[in-house]
């Protein structure tokens, strides 16, 4: 259906405006617009069969109509953006911010335990650390706990910390591909960024209990150290921090992590030879060189039953590097040389042994082979 002449009227006028859409909302008459037929005819309000009816129109104008919001929109629980490379030294922050560990010994049977001189916390796969968490004064309302893994070495800072497959195929959990988790707390949070995919688990602030200075948390690690496709032996960093519902980071920690079967071991290994090397008295092991050639020669001797204490001397076996062809060829004439007079000085011993022919005890002469007897 074509449009009525009111509204051509009304479009013309619009168009040879050259004033701004406030002056020509001013110049309209709101009575005319009431009155103007529309496409499906004119309304009638004593007509029972009309059930639409026109909205009562505005006669001024608004200028803040077309102004957009320049703020963001709310986005409630969803934590800030994590940057690329975190730091990772400690800041307590004006509310002294600060971690402690429950003292258990390094005896095997612990399933957790922390070196206050390395600064790092050994603990069993999936086994509950306990954390206290102690601040100088009360945080502001709705402040949180975050918890996120990083690696420490530089080669490997921009990586992201991961389970391993094998143990994500293991478990059921919505978030089994978080290294660390928080137990005990129906209202923990789990998080990816969606750019950097850094993952990260949060809870609410508590108010310590009466009679106690610290409110305490409950993590676990949910990977070995040395589990391949996951941290692959590379060590980590966990890093704890205070922080408002916006995001603000009032108080960071950070603490080194080994997951490992018997953390009480590790943990006193480690610190033996933290103490070695600062005092100085570690054993490096150093390569093993090759002999040189200019070595005295090395003495084997070949024991033999048939040798007499006198002739060990000439038995035993010696050798010697020689550096050349030529000085090998020469030695080796002189070698020959000796050879030979030894097997003729043999030969000789042997016939001066056989003329001198031991005789009997009796008086008669022994007998030598092919010789007869006088009786015969």
């Amino acid at each position: 259906m074509e449009p009525s002449l009111g509204d051509l009227s009304l479009s013309q006028e619009f168009l040879n405006s050259q004033g701004s859409f406030s002056d020509f909302w001013q110049n309209i008459n709101v009575q005319d617009l009431l009155s103007t037929p529309s496409m499906t005819g004119p309304l009638d309000d004593n007509d029972p069969s009309s059930s639409n009816q026109l909205p009562e129109l505005q006669v001024q104008f608004d200028d803040e109509i077309f102004n957009i919001s320049a703020e963001p929109l709310a986005t409630e629980g969803v934590p800030p953006p994590t940057p690329t490379v975190l730091v990772t030294t400690d800041h307590p922050g004006e509310y002294d911010f600060l971690l402690r560990f429950q003292k258990s010994g390094t005896a095997k049977s612990v399933t957790s335990t922390f070196s206050v001189m390395l600064n790092k916390l050994y603990c069993q796969l999936a086994k509950t650390t306990p954390v206290e968490i102690l601040v100088s004064k009360e945080p502001p309302a709705g402040a949180i706990l975050k918890a996120m893994a990083v690696y420490k070495k530089t080669e490997h800072a921009a990586d992201v910390v991961r389970r391993c497959p094998h143990h994500q195929n293991q478990d059921a959990a919505e978030h089994r591909s978080h290294l660390i988790r928080m137990e005990g707390s129906q209202r923990v949070q789990y998080f990816e960024d969606v750019f950097t995919k850094r993952q990260s688990v949060t809870v609410p602030y508590e108010t310590p209990q009466l009679g106690s200075e610290m409110t305490t948390i409950l993590l676990s690690f949910m990977c070995n150290s040395s589990c391949m496709g996951g941290m692959n032996r590379r060590p980590i960093l966990a890093i704890l921090t205070l922080e408002t519902p916006e995001g603000v980071i009032l108080g960071r920690r950070c603490f080194e992590v080994r997951i490992c079967a018997c953390p009480g071991r590790d943990r006193k290994s480690e610190e033996e030879n933290h103490t070695q090397i600062i005092n100085g008295t570690k054993q490096t092991k150093k390569r093993k060189s090759t002999p040189a050639t200019t070595s005295a020669p090395v003495k084997r001797s070949v024991p033999t039953s048939t040798t007499s204490s006198t002739e060990g001397d000439d038995e035993e076996i010696f050798y010697l590097p020689i550096r050349g062809r030529d000085r090998y060829e020469l030695f080796k004439r002189f070698y020959e040389g000796l050879e030979q007079d030894k097997k003729g000085k043999n030969k000789s011993n042997a016939a001066v042994d056989q003329q001198h022919v031991p005789m009997p005890i009796s008086g008669k002469r022994l007998m030598l082979k092919g010789e007869r007897s006088d009786t015969e």
